[in-house]
């Protein structure tokens, strides 16, 4: 059985748009976390910090790069701008995984 072209391109637009939204998610998350440091309530940026661990550990891999490629290089690079010690609140494997781009960028 063959599957007609109209619903293949349907699938791979839902299936572009739901990785576009998985993207657009991770960066709405890492402005909360933004504004949670801004605001001072370094609770509430554990807390989403300790989320996105969970969600890079546990992901499918699409979140998996959200989460890398996203939401950790927004809130870092948002925490160096301003002089935060990001050792202090980054999770132990969000905080590797920060290590390995900046490793890979040759900075």
């Amino acid at each position: 059985m063959t599957i007609p072209y109209s619903f293949k391109n349907k699938y791979y637009l839902r299936m572009k748009n739901q990785v576009t939204s998985i993207y657009k998610q991770a960066e709405r998350f890492a402005e909360i976390t933004k504004k949670s440091i801004i605001s001072g309530n370094i609770v509430r940026a554990k807390k989403c910090l300790a989320l996105a661990e969970r969600l890079f550990i546990s992901g499918s891999i699409e979140t998996k790069n959200a989460i890398s490629n996203v939401y950790v290089f927004s809130v870092s690079s948002f925490m160096e701008v301003r002089h935060c010690n990001i050792s202090h609140l980054f999770p132990q494997t969000l905080k590797a995984e920060y290590i390995k781009q900046i490793n890979t960028s040759g900075v």
